[in-house]
């Protein structure tokens, strides 16, 4: 009994995959739903201002860790 992934899959011997391949990449490019420069900037905002707070919050446990680790020994 075959399964059923490998009875899914056709067969394609024509040599032309490559160009398969570009019209379906074109095809779901199409189906994208692409954000306004609104959306975009504010998420980007959003992104960068979490990046900056987690590598702040980071540096102050490190930090503090340090100087416990200098406490102790």
């Amino acid at each position: 009994m075959a399964k059923k992934n490998e009875a899914e899959i056709p067969e394609n011997t024509s040599g032309s995959t490559l160009n398969n391949f570009f019209q379906g990449t074109k095809e779901e490019l199409e189906k994208v739903v692409w954000p306004s420069r609104k959306q975009l900037v504010s998420e980007s905002a959003a992104v960068l201002l979490m990046v900056t707070l987690s590598a702040s919050l980071i540096y102050l446990v490190d930090g503090l860790f340090g100087w416990a680790a200098k406490q102790v020994f």
